[in-house]
């Protein structure tokens, strides 16, 4: 499929179902508290399936994607969304609740390795496209607690899964339809920038590299979860008389996320312009006193705060995968991603239990305090990434200023 604004609008629409998918449970486990009888903790716990499968189904995605037709993938991608969340609708009890959610999860996990990899196919400069897509992924974020709250709230707890599945399989045969309409010769035809030369790394550089990436992967990964599991349900101890039930709840954890996504178009066009490391040392020190501030809080401070931690937890994402692009060979590109993403994603099925445990024991300062430790961590991945050679950083420049 040529690089058209209907390509980029699918795999941004991919992006968007990818983690509307994945935050429908924990916000729907807030009305789940009523029917079934169990903590926060334990009715959360489901969603470890979820994130389990999404970030152990990273590799072998990646892999498929550097050796077949990505498009086809992505379709795979989007029926198989529907097909979990569908499961997930019918499900009469946690085991097959659980089910649900782990097919859900496995199909997401196709959307990031294969998905970033056609985002940046062909650019020159990645920053911007990858802010762009990166906000339709958080627009998911933040539409997660609005469309699973309404719905729950409006109709019952199933339809929070059963509309989204509908919608997911939908776009899923439209795109199919797209796909088939295609000249055969199209869809034979070679990606055109697997010749395209990286800017290669050698040596102690290259380890460096591998190393800040692990780390910010792992430590973001945790950080990023982590606070968007959490979100409706400290607005809700904190905030609950002040925004109404559990719909004024998703609303308000939806605008915080959707304001804060927007981030991502800014870090991406800057680190288009500018070299990588100083934005990424700046926006990982800024999540160290913004997450302890929002654990914290209270009364609509906590809103503030937590738009601000937000926008900096957002800002860190295109960064990771801009490295990936401007380094790795288009040819295994997307086992690069996949490699990445097996931490960032894979850790979310820790994320999980971690928030379940830290608040039971400490609550929301604890809570943030250990989330602030993993934010210096991925300070100092920031700081071990090597340095651009001058030649290279002229020619990032001359190619921001085109």
């Amino acid at each position: 499929m040529p690089a058209t604004g209907f390509r980029f609008l699918i795999l941004n629409l991919g992006h968007f179902y990818t983690h509307l998918f994945m935050l429908l449970h924990p916000t729907v486990v807030l009305a789940l508290e009523k029917e079934f009888a169990g903590s926060y903790g334990t009715l959360l716990l489901p969603s470890t399936a979820a994130f389990a499968a999404f970030g152990a189904g990273t590799l072998p995605a990646g892999w498929l994607g550097d050796r077949m037709r990505r498009e086809t993938l992505l379709a795979i991608f989007f029926i198989g969304l529907g097909a979990g969340a569908g499961l997930a609708a019918a499900a009469t009890g946690t085991v097959m609740l659980t089910a649900g959610l782990a097919l859900l999860g496995l199909a997401a996990s196709i959307y990031h390795p294969v998905g970033i990899a056609m985002v940046v196919e062909g650019r020159a400069s990645v920053g911007r496209a990858l802010g762009i897509n990166g906000v339709w992924g958080n627009m998911g974020v933040a539409a997660a607690p609005l469309v699973a709250g309404g719905l729950a709230a409006a109709i019952g707890w199933r339809a929070a899964f059963a509309v989204p599945a509908a919608v997911a399989v939908a776009t899923g045969l439209v795109y199919l339809a797209v796909l088939m309409r295609e000249p055969r010769a199209a869809r034979a035809a070679p990606r055109e920038d697997r010749q395209r030369a990286p800017e290669p790394l050698s040596g102690t550089a290259l380890w460096r590299l591998v190393a800040a990436l692990a780390i910010a992967a792992f430590c973001g990964g945790l950080i990023f979860h982590g606070t968007t599991v959490v979100l409706p349900k400290l607005f809700e101890e904190r905030l609950g008389g002040v925004v109404g039930g559990l719909a004024g709840v998703g609303g308000l954890a939806s605008l915080v996320l959707a304001l804060a996504a927007f981030t991502q178009i800014g870090v991406g066009t800057l680190i288009d312009r500018k070299p990588i490391r100083p934005v990424f040392i700046a926006v990982a020190l800024a999540q160290i006193p913004l997450l302890l501030a929002v654990g914290l809080a209270g009364g609509l401070a906590v809103a503030v705060a937590s738009l601000a931690m937000m926008a900096a937890v957002f800002g860190e994402l295109p960064i990771h995968d801009a490295l990936v692009a401007r380094h790795a060979a288009p040819a295994w590109r997307a086992r690069l991603y996949s490699v990445t993403y097996v931490l960032s994603l894979g850790v979310s099925a820790l994320a999980v239990p971690l928030v379940a445990e830290l608040y039971e024991r400490g609550g929301f300062p604890v809570m943030f305090a250990v989330f602030a430790a993993f934010a210096a961590l991925v300070v100092i991945a920031a700081l071990i990434l090597p340095r651009p050679a001058p030649a290279r950083l002229t020619a990032e420049h001359r190619r921001g200023a085109a």
